[in-house]
């Protein structure tokens, strides 16, 4: 089974090398990697090329943002199951055999595992957790996959028509709610999977677009013909639903309180 990962890199010299690193050194054999850069300055195509011999597909093309880039790397892509990896993020060195057992063991379309949050330095600060993905939960802004930690089945990529390029905020969570829109069904699994970098310039980090995602969430709610979006009563309801009305989360959260210090550095 062929993974195809895409890593899109802006300018993200400071970062890049960790993370084309941690795909290039997975432990799973059968892995089609292709970095997207539209235009660094930073010294990032220097460091592409660096590993150019290891890197199936180089795309250096314009376009017209980070959704429109994925999709420039995917429509490169030949495997069966796609991810892809922010140019800040990283992957851990089993990531990728850990899911393609899932994907040959059970009929789920999209996987999610959970992740660390890293700073600046590689410092783990803390974990994040993928919750059961539910679209009219999601749509209230209360449930969340973890990008880094989500791999899916190319044919149902394909199917959605891939990324919605204008969307310029959450198109990672506009992408899992057309798939289960149209049917895909989703699978969670224990254990930590990514590093998720989490500093002060980082899209998350700055939250510049957050407006931008808010928005999205209003067209969702119009597609679910979902009124009162805006109800703090109803935020609350599909908050706790996801988070205390499932028993495996909880459990999980329970140990990685356990083993809070398992890990210290990611990279």
């Amino acid at each position: 089974m062929k993974v195809s990962i895409v890593t899109i890199s802006f300018n993200q010299a400071e970062f890049l090398e960790k993370a084309i690193l941690s795909v290039l050194n997975q432990d799973y054999l059968d892995v089609e990697y292709i970095v997207v850069d539209p235009g660094s300055t930073d010294g990032s195509r220097e460091i592409i090329e660096k590993y150019r011999d290891r890197i199936n597909h180089i795309i250096y093309e314009s376009d017209e943002g980070p959704a429109d880039g994925l999709n420039k790397g995917f429509a490169a892509a030949t495997g069966e199951i796609y991810g892809y990896l922010n140019a800040d993020d990283i992957l851990l060195p089993t990531t990728v055999s850990h899911f393609v057992k899932y994907f040959y063991s059970s009929d789920a379309d999209v996987i999610s595992g959970h992740g660390y949050i890293i700073d600046r330095g590689g410092n783990i600060t803390g974990k994040t957790f993928s919750h059961k993905f539910d679209p009219v939960a999601y749509a209230y802004g209360a449930c969340v996959l973890i990008q880094q930690s989500t791999f899916f089945k190319a044919e149902w990529f394909k199917k959605v028509g891939g990324f919605n390029k204008s969307n310029r905020a959450s198109w990672d969570g506009e992408l899992c709610f057309d798939m289960a829109m149209q049917g895909a069904k989703f699978k969670r699994i224990s254990g930590f999977w990514s590093g998720f970098r989490l500093y002060a310039e980082s899209i998350t980090g700055s939250g510049e677009f957050q407006d931008k995602a808010n928005q999205v969430l209003l067209r969702h709610a119009r597609q679910l013909n979902i009124e009162g979006l805006n109800s703090t009563m109803m935020k609350r309801w599909y908050w706790l639903k996801v988070r205390l009305f499932d028993p495996a989360l909880i459990m999980q959260k329970m140990i990685a309180i356990w083993k809070r210090n398992e890990y210290k550095k990611f990279d």
